[in-house]
């Protein structure tokens, strides 16, 4: 079954919306990534509308982490809280707002790995 963004079938009061019209292939979405952190990294290019190409994140072990004014590679070691879901804690998913455990300390995510194709935190407390 596809993914379609667009306006739902049913009204607020739980009616039905006649249909004016079928699918349009601009309203099309797609699955969402979920970034974990392995051994290797995988990144991969999506093109979109208008001939844009935007890099998803699947895997990674390294995070871009700013302390003090300079930025270093770190590696991550572990997801210790999610604000988006508590499973995600559990799989090692990494979003936007995510606590990460890092070889620097404890870092929270500001970028959104799924769509930006990279990591980067900024430093919470040091080891």
């Amino acid at each position: 079954m596809t993914i379609i963004q667009h306006r739902s079938k049913r009204k607020v009061s739980s009616g039905r919306y006649k249909k004016a019209r079928k699918n349009r292939a601009y309203e099309k979405g797609r699955e969402p990534t979920f970034p974990k952190v392995d051994k290797e990294t995988k990144i991969v290019s999506i093109r979109t509308r208008g001939g844009n190409v935007i890099s998803r994140l699947l895997r990674t072990q390294y995070a871009n982490v700013v302390s003090a004014g300079s930025c270093k590679k770190v590696k991550i070691l572990n997801v210790l809280e999610t604000p988006a879901n508590r499973n995600y804690q559990i799989r090692n998913i990494l979003t936007k707002g995510a606590v990460i455990e890092t070889e620097m300390g404890k870092a929270k995510i500001t970028s959104r790995p799924g769509q930006e194709g990279s990591v980067d935190a900024v430093l919470l407390e040091k080891k």
